[in-house]
């Protein structure tokens, strides 16, 4: 097919199923019930735990009998925890009991958890007590006394409990494909997430594009480090593998080390890593050690994915290369390449659309489709559409159109073959190591220090990273700018560490429109210059 315009037709070969998460894990169970489903990825071999998929199965259904004892269809169930394998069994039985999961970030602290869980009006959240030195029941007791809507609480520790008020007489609900299924929070005008309501059929049907798209050579096995609560983890490859009838191997968090060993011991064949990740894979001395031999398809995105290190990938692994492209609200990925692709597509585009998938590329301002090769937004119709914001109608109406197009914020180009490329953002968000960092809260937070004038915070290109966060700052005495130490030190006590600026610059003033509103790509494009010189040192940079 060739294309005239910037103008993507849904294909209608592969065909969208009418299917839930727990439609999809009974059609495994009952396809190859004896095929290990989960493996609990734990850094010491005594500690791993396997579950078959008749097995998987069973105890999913009696997490969900617990959770209708307590909650009702409809309810949205909160977890704030690491990956492990209880997270993965506790979101299926969230969605088979007909309930709403919303996953959050475990290294996130009090004013963020406390935005999430009201925003989201959770009636019910699940949490591992520690997280990185950090009492996770400690900064929850902050806030208990804020959330109106929160009816039960239940800590790892007393999980065993929980379980023992499985009622087995309840029954589970009928659970329709279109149904809630998750609140997956992303980027807000405010500065603070918007909660895009997914459902199943669209997760299900999207993860499983995806694993097509990536490619197989008998049963996956996909060994996955991303974060459960980002769709990349808890959507794509945890529901890609299980649409496979495959194996899926949780870390709890990417080691390079741990993954290069789970990748050898279990035969690894599928994982998504961002840039990053790679990058530390290929450095490890361990990877030399290693029989990778089983790795078929690595898949990787969320931030730019250079041309060398694809063909590096492919080189050192003997493996397939997949670039995924797409954002929250659309249910993960949206456009994919082949891997078949030349490595020159993979690295300067991120291939075609999906199945039943309509996008064009439109002028930001008169809302046209734009000829072949000129830049636009990115817009997307079809089944992997939102429901729309939890309890936000007006940011819902200024995303959807009429016409049912999702615009994505995102600027890119089509080509005649229909290849997409990423040009930029209207939205300002930073992906640092392919996690979504938003601007806006970290310059109100910043802005309440006592020191700083003004502040405006942007993503500044990085080769391991993608991007890191730079503070540019004023100061309110000039001869006297805070220390960049003490200033990181006063960030990190109050969100997570991946929020926290890790390039710091002060200007004398900072350029302004003539409304008064600062102008970030004139801010760009001092630092790309140099002309803004970081005011820090290598040793104070490092984290």
């Amino acid at each position: 097919m060739t294309l005239t315009q910037s103008f993507w037709p849904a294909s209608t070969s592969s065909g969208v199923r009418d299917i839930t998460l727990g439609d999809l894990l009974r059609q495994a169970a009952a396809a190859v019930p004896d095929r290990v489903a989960l493996v609990e990825g734990d850094p010491d071999p005594a500690n791993r735990t396997e579950w078959t998929y008749r097995e998987l199965l069973a105890e999913v259904e009696q997490v969900a009998r617990a959770l209708r004892t307590h909650f009702a269809p409809g309810d949205r169930i909160a977890i704030w925890a690491p990956n492990s394998a209880q997270w993965v069994i506790l979101q299926q039985a969230i969605a088979m009991a007909g309930m709403v999961v919303v996953g959050i970030n475990p290294a996130y602290r009090a004013h963020e958890l406390e935005y999430i869980l009201r925003q989201s009006r959770a009636a019910g959240l699940f949490f591992r007590e520690s997280y990185r030195g950090v009492e996770l029941a400690t900064v929850l007791g902050d806030i208990a006394g804020e959330l109106p809507d929160l009816r039960m609480v239940v800590p790892t520790s007393e999980w065993e409990e929980f379980l023992a008020t499985t009622d087995p007489t309840v029954q589970l609900p009928a659970v329709l494909p279109t149904d809630p299924v998750q609140i997956q929070y992303t980027s807000g005008t405010t500065g603070f997430p918007k909660g895009a309501m997914l459902h199943h059929k669209g997760i299900v049907n999207e993860a499983t594009f995806v694993f097509e798209r990536a490619g197989q050579a008998g049963p996956v096995v996909c060994v996955n480090a991303m974060p459960m609560y980002h769709i990349g983890g808890g959507g794509v490859t945890e529901l890609g593998t299980f649409a496979t009838h495959g194996t899926f191997v949780v870390l709890a968090g990417f080691d390079a080390a741990l993954m290069l060993e789970m990748l050898e011991t279990y035969r690894g064949t599928h994982s998504l890593m961002v840039p990053t990740m790679l990058i530390s894979l290929l450095e490890h001395p361990d990877f030399a050690t290693r029989d990778l031999s089983s790795v078929y398809t690595v898949m990787s995105g969320a931030s730019a994915v250079p041309q060398v290190l694809v063909e590096r990938v492919i080189q050192r692994l003997g493996c397939r290369f997949t670039i995924l492209f797409g954002q929250s609200e659309m249910h993960g990925v949206i456009s994919q390449t082949r891997i078949t692709d030349d490595p020159v597509d993979q690295a300067s585009t991120v291939g075609q659309p999906l199945p039943e998938l309509e996008v064009k590329i439109v002028d930001p301002v008169s809302g046209a489709v734009v000829p072949i090769g000129e830049q636009g937004e990115i817009c997307c119709r079809g089944y992997q559409n939102m429901l729309g914001y939890s309890d936000m109608p007006a940011e819902t109406a200024a995303t959807v159109d009429r016409a049912g197009w999702l615009h994505m914020g995102d600027l890119g180009t089509m080509d005649d073959r229909g290849f997409l490329r990423i040009t930029g953002r209207l939205k300002d968000m930073i992906i640092r190591g392919g996690l979504n960092i938003y601007p806006r809260e970290i310059e109100e937070l910043l802005f309440r220090h006592p020191a700083v004038a003004e502040v405006i915070v942007v993503g500044v290109p990085d080769e391991k990273w993608g991007e890191q966060i730079g503070a540019v700052l004023r100061a309110e005495d000039p001869g006297s700018p805070p220390d960049v130490a003490a200033l990181k030190a006063w960030c990190r006590e109050r969100i997570a560490a991946h929020k926290t600026p890790s390039l710091w610059y002060f200007a004398a003033e900072l350029p302004m429109t003539p409304s008064g509103k600062i102008q970030k790509f004139r801010v760009q494009d001092d630092i790309a210059s140099g002309r803004l010189i970081p005011a820090y040192t290598l040793e104070e940079s490092s984290r």
